[in-house]
């Protein structure tokens, strides 16, 4: 039998000095990149983004724990898209499994966990439930819809309230329209994202191994500088931290 979410996120926040209170939060995905860092010790922590808050931050620290995987071998698959919706019983599972991948296979060795993501901040939500803005949306329209109707004087006139009626059904048809739209926008951002993302990690790997060789590629050096590149008047999200900022 596997251990209870108590005593696993006891074992996580004394492994990784985190502040976890739910395992819901494991859904960013960071916890589980430095459990397996405390097993291997070659996490590229530094680009792994332990406050993680967007769904897309998510499915970046995923690719670099899948990365990981392949490197070492690792046949587990990984539910990406059930683990970034942070439901409880998705990431109990996984994390139940990752205990005992680190009970077979931590050897016992030193690890400075706050060392080892250089003070980078973990203060993840503990509320870290995805927004579902059509359902919200329209839910208050028709919260709203209900309140003032229960508002309507009994000896009112109702013969013009049809009009108002219909222009609010098509403000919330207008509403779901656009939502569906932010969605699939959304989704397609994130898919860029977590490709561009896949080139930056494997250009940064690749420099660091002619680094250490006393070696450079001019052709890598471009590809990074286009993807830091920002155009102008473009100004970084606030709270965006730059994974060479140290803490």
């Amino acid at each position: 039998m596997g251990e209870s979410r108590t005593e696993l996120l006891a074992w996580l926040n004394d492994l990784l000095q985190i502040n976890y209170t739910k395992v819901e939060q494991c859904g960013t995905g960071g916890a589980y990149c430095q459990i397996m860092d405390s097993i291997f010790g070659d996490v590229p922590m530094t680009r792994v983004k332990m406050n993680a808050k967007h769904e897309y931050e998510f499915i970046a620290n995923f690719k670099i724990l899948q990365n990981t995987f392949r490197q070492h071998k690792i046949e587990k698959p990984i539910p990406v898209e059930k683990l970034v919706k942070c439901k409880m019983q998705d990431n109990l599972e996984f994390l139940q499994w990752s205990k005992r991948f680190w009970d077979t296979n931590y050897g016992g060795q030193g690890y400075d966990p706050v060392a080892r993501r250089r003070g980078a901040p973990t203060d993840t939500p503990a509320t870290i439930a995805p927004l579902a803005p059509s359902r919200g949306s329209a839910g208050n329209l028709h919260a709203g819809g209900s309140r003032a109707g229960g508002r309507t004087p009994l000896s009112g006139h109702r013969a013009g309230s049809t009009q108002p009626n219909e222009a609010i059904q098509n403000l919330q048809a207008q509403l779901r329209e656009m939502n569906v739209h932010l969605e699939g926008l959304e989704k397609e951002r994130d898919f860029y994202f977590a490709k561009l993302r896949d080139i930056e990690i494997l250009v940064q790997q690749q420099l660091e191994v002619l680094q250490a060789e006393d070696k450079d590629d001019p052709v890598l050096r471009d590809i990074q500088k286009i993807l830091y590149s920002t155009e102008e008047g473009f100004e970084v999200p606030e709270g965006a931290v730059d994974e060479e900022e140290t803490f």
